[in-house]
């Protein structure tokens, strides 16, 4: 078992250190101050091939594998963990695409999502169905050649700003998952509106906020892949939003660690370096092995949806799970290293503290992510 990188995913991995060295971590705490989406930084990285990253070559995309998207994010996210978690769920929706709808829409769609001429979001929470996604009741009626949608989403990243909506809703009347369905809704559909931008403890370079549907008509051509099918597509778009989501956490940590390294040796305390003290050693040998063990699991989850392992669900799961758990601690804990400095915003600490909270409720939350896991560990065991 080779747990190292080839040439060519270091290349990968240090292309996108770079770029969020040089482009990210410049403006992440003013973005987080005004609450600005930088969408013009967001699109440089649309010729770095990051903008559909495991999309095949042919519809525009990278043809990366998901390992490498998830080194990518890891990187990115040492600059701004609430930018690259919005670039993931861009890349979550262009490959939903590609995978999910016919030849006329790909090539309408595709090349303006992989050149980020149009960016996009997901929307499947709505304000009463979240963890039960299953249970969401936007409509979508048929009515000759167009479908009109009636109904709001909770918590979409990017809405208002967002070119294309990946949305699902219900076509018929049964409960449960099969009568959901997939759309695209392009902004500035007449019936679409924004609920007023939410205020949040993090990601707050970020848009979030309520998608509204009131009559809104949009051609039957929109509708991605058959009626019924979209429960499908939105739960396998969310085993790669896992392993991404995780594997930003792990680059947030990993920028945390290495901020606290250099810290406990410039700070001095009753006459010695912080870095001198055995307690505060071994917090640092605790966050280094809780951050290689996440960073494991995430790359584990990405090699098991690349080689089509049936258990990849479950290693997605666990690797969401563990990775944004411990990626939240180990930046709270940087933030303890800090002292009264990790409390201000000049440190970076707290922000990156609270923008990782969201890791551990969003794509899942994590205790739905021990109900994913502890239905495959138990199939077969009940009488």
């Amino acid at each position: 078992m080779d747990f190292s990188l080839t040439e060519e995913q270091t290349a990968i991995q240090n292309l996108a250190l770079d770029f969020a060295k040089e482009k990210l971590a410049p403006g992440a705490a003013q973005w987080d101050q005004d609450c600005h989406f930088p969408v013009d930084v967001i699109r440089e990285t649309a010729p770095l091939g990051m903008a559909a990253i495991y999309v095949d070559e042919d519809m525009g995309g990278s043809g990366l594998s998901r390992l490498d998207g998830a080194l990518i994010f890891e990187a990115l996210s040492t600059g701004c963990p609430t930018i690259a978690s919005y670039i993931s769920i861009h890349n979550m929706v262009a490959w939903m695409v590609a995978k999910y709808a016919n030849d006329e829409q790909r090539k309408s769609w595709m090349p303006k999502l992989a050149s980020m001429e149009w960016l996009s979001s997901y929307c499947l929470t709505e304000p009463g169905a979240g963890s039960d996604a299953a249970a969401l009741k936007t409509s979508a009626v048929k009515t000759g050649d167009h479908y009109v949608l009636n109904g709001s989403k909770q918590f979409i990243s990017g809405a208002g700003v967002s070119d294309f909506y990946l949305l699902f809703a219900k076509t018929g009347t049964e409960k449960g998952a099969g009568d959901i369905s997939a759309f695209a809704i392009l902004k500035d559909t007449p019936g679409m509106s924004f609920g007023p931008p939410e205020r949040k403890m993090g990601w707050n370079a970020q848009p979030t906020c309520q998608v509204i549907l009131q009559d809104c008509r949009i051609p039957a051509d929109n509708l991605i892949g058959a009626e019924g099918e979209g429960f499908k597509f939105a739960m396998s778009g969310l085993d790669g939003g896992r392993v991404n989501i995780g594997a930003c956490s792990v680059g947030a940590a990993w920028h945390a660690l290495e901020t606290s390294k250099t810290y406990l040796f410039e700070r001095k305390a009753f006459g010695r370096n912080l870095g001198d003290f055995q307690a505060l050693q071994f917090k640092i040998a605790d966050m280094a092995t809780e951050l290689e063990a996440a960073r494991l699991m995430i790359y584990r989850a990405a090699y098991a949806l690349d080689q089509g392992d049936p258990q990849a669900s479950l290693y997605s799961a666990m690797g969401k799970r563990l990775a944004t758990d411990l990626g939240f601690k180990i930046c709270n804990d940087a933030l303890q290293l800090h002292g009264g400095y990790g409390y201000l915003a000049d440190y970076g600490m707290e922000k990156l503290t609270r923008d990782l909270r969201v890791h551990q409720i969003l794509e899942g939350t994590n205790e739905i992510m021990r109900v994913v896991i502890s239905r495959r560990l138990l199939e077969g065991y009940r009488g």
